[in-house]
């Protein structure tokens, strides 16, 4: 959970371990707000990471996001969860960023991205499913290779670009309330009264569990 304003990240709140999204999520909100001397009357908008990602995750954090946006009043902006991860990569003008997250049943989400020369990564692609192997085969020399595809499928990826370590570059709070407060001023917000309920997560793959389709007739 982060808190950003003019481009600055005024705060950022980060827990790792075993609990729950759900039991979590709402002490983040509380220490950022805290950290930044703010309430939730103080903000213009909220900012969510809409994926790829697990699939609990993404709804109880997207489930969140909605509550608090609908009981203040509040837009709602999604955030690609793989671009937000390539602003961690701390690659340099000119340099290929691939954003890969570990998406289970060996497969991974990717993405590529270029940085411009004023440090922006610029998406390249459009995220997808691969297998380890497909990604492998993209990786291009000199590619920065940041997430935790990297480390979870090491034996296909371990030789292949340039790791960055994800314990040190792993998604950021802070960046996604920056890139939430961009794509703000730029009218990329879901306000309250255009009916929340239509922001669905990005999934890319289709859910593991889903409803048996009715027998044709």
């Amino acid at each position: 959970m982060g808190i950003a304003r003019d481009g600055a990240v005024l705060a950022e709140a980060v827990h790792r371990g075993a609990r729950s999204h759900a039991d979590t999520l709402p002490t983040l909100v509380e220490r950022a707000l805290t950290e930044a001397g703010s309430t939730i009357e103080d903000l213009d908008a909220l900012a969510v990471s809409i994926g790829p990602g697990s699939f609990t995750g993404l709804r109880v954090g997207l489930a969140l996001a909605k509550g608090i946006a609908f009981a203040g009043r509040l837009p709602l902006v999604p955030v690609p969860t793989l671009e937000a991860l390539a602003w961690v990569a701390e690659a340099t003008s000119g340099e290929t960023v691939c954003a890969a997250l570990d998406a289970r049943k060996r497969e991974v989400y990717a993405a590529f991205f270029r940085v411009d020369a004023g440090g922006r990564p610029c998406r390249l692609t459009p995220d997808a499913t691969l297998a380890p192997q497909e990604l492998a085969a993209r990786l291009e020399e000199g590619t920065i290779l940041v997430g935790d595809a990297a480390q979870a499928y090491e034996d296909v990826l371990g030789s292949r670009a340039t790791h960055r370590p994800f314990a040190t570059h792993h998604p950021s709070g802070g960046v996604v309330a920056r890139l939430g407060a961009e794509r703000l001023l730029a009218g990329h917000a879901i306000q309250p009264e255009s009916g929340l309920g239509a922001l669905e997560p990005v999934y890319v793959r289709p859910p593991d569990a889903e409803l048996p389709r009715p027998a044709s007739r």
